[in-house]
Parts: structure tokens; C-alpha cells; sequence
């Protein structure tokens, strides 16, 4: 009954050595979890079976049902989905019917969490089929703004949502919340010229870069997050920043390419993490341990000087 994780993997590939690592660490922290390795290659019929086109790829089961599957070297996204199964293996099995209300409620919410969701297989810069590379190339190509969801990345939402909107393949449009359609519903609406009422315009860079500044009077773009600093000067900025007991809100650039590399010429700044007070630069790590020292960094957080 317990929860089962397969890791297929290659010895020639060093994201998996690395995936191996995260998983040694899961096992001591998960012991009623039990994490398997298949070596892809040598067991072709298997690796056929479950659709492994690529390494590191795990497969998740329960009563040996598959029941979630990630394709890629995401420790995060591992850790979270070992997580989520393990917490739902040690409590009461829920019925299939409140099971079933549970991921509409989720599919509901992925579906309304950006003005245009595209569900596809990857993601825009690595598009892991031909249609999903040919919607992306039409949205592109006509400056449409959307976000997309990978859903190689959860079987759940892959399977859930053919049933939820009652559209069998992938990728899968939806504006407002409404299903659009796929790859030949966007052909048509691109040829008969309505692709572009239908579809949200993407903002110009510099405005979208000027409202993330914005978005609160104290912004850190930073690498990974508060609670996750994904390299040392973010991790030591937010340190000091916690040190002064202000409300401040990040930004992870590792999220964004765009932004990341736009906001070095926005604010001609080359280098991360760049704090932001009321719209205006302050600098990096250096100078916020200028004004540290100087007793000068609580007024400049306030916005006093």
C-alpha cells in the first residue's frame, strides 16, 4: 500500500548521478517510501511500457497503480510530489468521488492561472512534441502573452483534464478559463485573422518589467526564493534583509529568462540579486553591505533617502 518511486536512469548522464543523490536523501527522510533504480537502457520492454523517451524520468505507484510520473532532473518537483504521495499513503484513503472533486478543484485553478494557459508537452523553450512546438512558434509569432503548464510533469493533470474539458489530445488552449482548442482550432482561428481578439496581447517588456519593480515598495529579483536562496549573494542579501524586519517581496530570475536578461539593460545592472525601493535601484549585495555598515540601509528601505 505503501508508495513506490522508480527512478530510470542512464550511467552516462550526470543529472541522473545527481537525481540519485536527492533520492538517497528522500529514503532517510521518507522511510516508509520505497525508491527504486531501473537503468532504462537494460530494460528496454519496461522502459517502452511506461513511454521512458528520455533520463531522469520516475514514475510514482501505489497499489501498483501508476499514479504521477516526472520526466526531468527537478529535485524541487521530485521533493514536492514524494511529498504529496507519502502524506496521502498514511492517511485514510479518500473516495474516488471526493478524489475526483479535489483535482477539479485543482485542474480549475491551473486552467484560470494566467489569462491564456497553454497545456502542452514541455515547455515553450523546450517543446517535447511537434504540435506542442507549432502552437507555441502561432502564439509566438503573433506576440500572444501566455503561460503553459508541462504536462509530461503531472500524469494527474494529464489525464484529468482530456476528461475535465472533454478534449482527448495535447496541447490545449484555454483564455478566461474557457477551452479554446488545440493546434487546428488555432490554425483556423490564425487564418480567418480572429487568433488575435481571441488571445491576450503580451505586455511590452519594459512595462512588465516596470510593474514586477513595483509590485511592492521594497523588491529583491533575486536567484530561487526566501525560502530557497539558490546561490551565496542571494542567500547573504536575504539574510540581511530578514535581519531588518521589513516586508519585502522576490522575484526568482531563474523563473524567467526574459526578465532575467532584460532587467540587466532595464537597469543597467549586470549582475543578480538587484534590490529595487518605490521603483528605484538601490544595488546588489555590495552596496547593501555599504549601507549596513554605514547604518544607512533601514532609512533606504523606507524609502527616506
Amino acid at each position: 500500500r505503501s508508495l513506490v518511486v522508480v527512478h530510470f536512469w542512464a550511467p552516462w548522464a550526470p543529472q541522473c548521478a545527481q537525481m540519485n543523490e536527492v533520492m538517497a536523501a528522500l529514503a532517510k527522510e521518507h522511510m516508509q517510501v520505497t525508491f527504486v533504480k531501473l537503468e532504462a537502457e537494460a530494460v528496454p520492454e519496461v522502459s517502452e511500457k511506461y513511454g521512458i523517451s528520455s533520463v531522469p524520468t520516475f514514475l510514482f505507484f501505489k497499489n501498483s497503480q501508476k499514479v504521477d510520473r516526472l520526466d526531468g532532473a527537478h529535485a524541487p518537483e521530485l521533493t514536492k510530489k514524494v511529498q504529496r504521495h507519502a502524506s496521502s499513503s498514511s492517511v485514510c484513503a479518500v473516495s474516488s468521488e471526493g478524489a475526483k472533486e479535489d483535482l477539479n478543484v485543482r485542474l480549475k485553478k491551473l486552467i484560470n492561472a494566467a489569462p491564456c494557459m497553454l497545456f502542452m508537452k514541455g515547455s515553450p523553450k523546450e517543446p517535447r512534441c511537434g504540435f506542442s512546438k507549432q502552437m507555441v512558434e502561432i502564439l509566438n509569432k503573433h506576440g500572444i502573452s501566455f503561460s503553459s503548464f508541462d504536462i509530461f510533469s503531472d500524469e494527474e493533470v494529464r489525464q484529468g483534464l482530456k476528461t475535465y474539458s472533454n478534449w482527448p489530445t495535447y496541447p490545449q488552449l484555454y483564455v478566461a478559463g474557457e477551452l479554446i482548442g488545440g493546434l487546428d482550432i488555432i490554425k483556423e482561428l490564425e487564418a480567418s485573422g480572429e487568433l488575435d481578439t481571441v488571445c491576450p496581447k503580451a505586455q511590452k517588456l519594459e512595462d512588465r518589467l516596470k510593474v514586477l519593480i513595483n509590485k511592492a515598495p521594497v523588491m529583491l529579483f533575486m536567484k530561487g526564493s526566501k525560502q530557497v536562496a539558490k546561490c551565496g549573494f542571494s542567500k547573504q542579501i536575504i539574510e540581511i534583509l530578514n535581519g531588518t524586519g521589513i516586508d519585502y517581496e522576490t522575484f526568482d530570475i531563474l523563473e524567467d529568462e526574459e526578465v532575467r536578461q532584460g532587467l540587466k539593460t532595464y537597469s543597467n545592472w549586470p549582475t543578480y540579486p538587484q534590490l529595487y525601493v518605490k521603483g528605484e535601484l538601490v544595488g546588489g549585495l555590495d552596496i547593501v553591505k555599504e549601507l549596513k555598515e554605514s547604518g544607512e540601509l533601514l532609512p533606504a528601505l523606507k524609502g527616506e533617502n
